[in-house]
């Protein structure tokens, strides 16, 4: 399913070397590579001088250490976080225990909808600490020494995550939203596949061509690669429809018949892909189930 995909997976930077990307933006991958996370985290900075920080990374001292050593005899003015994921926010506290400097963010980490039942907590990558400093909405505007970046809200991923756009440049910082090496893990109740799809329309309608993702490499050709995404969620879709029949049908059998050859580690993953897609169609009645969706429900196509 995708191999429709042109995945950019050239990505060779080892953790912990700046690698000055672009003209003042610095990055550095943080030392917690795995399934979810390619290579590692990847903290950006930007500007020269007086600095911001774009996404900590993991409750790794050694990482904060070379992200600080990186901007040594600089002053750092600003810490913005895209989303709440463990892989993401948690190092702000090392910064914060050698800075006095405000973290920006869209909120504390929630669920993307009401809790059903047997669902007591929400998803466990989450940080559960972070609190923002200062919050910020949609359309923001956030002013640096040399930079301005504009929030762009795009939920999906997580309820509150934010894409950061560099105004005057077509570059956005896209977080775990789009990334050049895999789709997006959207895993409710953290995530919400309408949200996901509704953001990936939003960024296909703005003008930044030039991603920076969380995770790997730049994504060039952004807007089509986009494209590439909206087409292979509706492909998933179809053939969520194509494999339920009279017969009511579980999420492991559709993962089963789906995801020919996936990799074990990602099969919870898949699975709560799946329900995020199937919690899609509920809504738009084009399946039933009994009650609210769940991963242990049973499934059967309406169209």
């Amino acid at each position: 399913m995708s191999d429709d995909i042109p995945f950019q997976k050239k990505f060779n930077l080892a953790p912990g070397v700046v690698d000055e990307v672009l003209p003042g933006i610095r990055r550095i991958v943080a030392p917690n590579p795995g399934p979810f996370t390619f290579t590692g985290t990847v903290t950006y900075i930007l500007g020269h001088g007086n600095v911001a920080i774009i996404d900590p990374g993991p409750d790794s001292p050694e990482h904060v250490a070379k992200v600080l050593q990186a901007i040594e005899g600089e002053t750092l003015t600003h810490v913005f976080i895209t989303h709440t994921h463990r892989d993401h926010s948690p190092g702000l506290r090392h910064v914060k225990a050698k800075f006095d400097v405000p973290a920006y963010g869209e909120g504390p980490h929630r669920a993307s909808r009401p809790l059903h039942e047997f669902e007591t907590t929400i998803d466990v990558g989450g940080d559960q600490d972070f609190k923002p400093d200062v919050v910020i909405r949609d359309g923001d505007v956030i002013k640096g020494d040399g930079w301005a970046l504009e929030a762009v809200a795009t939920p999906g991923h997580t309820a509150n995550h934010m894409a950061f756009a560099l105004q005057g440049t077509d570059i956005l910082f896209s977080g775990d939203h789009v990334m050049g090496w895999s789709t997006s893990i959207v895993a409710p109740p953290d995530g919400s596949m309408q949200d996901y799809m509704a953001s990936l329309a939003k960024l296909r309608e703005r003008n930044e061509d030039l991603y920076l993702p969380g995770h790997g490499g730049e994504v060039r050709d952004a807007r089509r690669y986009v494209k590439h995404f909206v087409a292979h969620r509706k492909a998933r879709e179809t053939s969520i429809l194509k494999n339920l029949s009279e017969t009511p049908t579980d999420i492991p059998s559709l993962v089963q018949k789906i995801y020919v050859g996936l990799d074990q580690r990602l099969r919870g993953a898949a699975a709560l892909s799946v329900l995020a897609h199937l919690e899609d169609l509920v809504a738009r009645g084009a399946v039933m189930t009994d009650g609210e969706p769940s991963i242990k429900g049973l499934y059967r196509a309406l169209v």
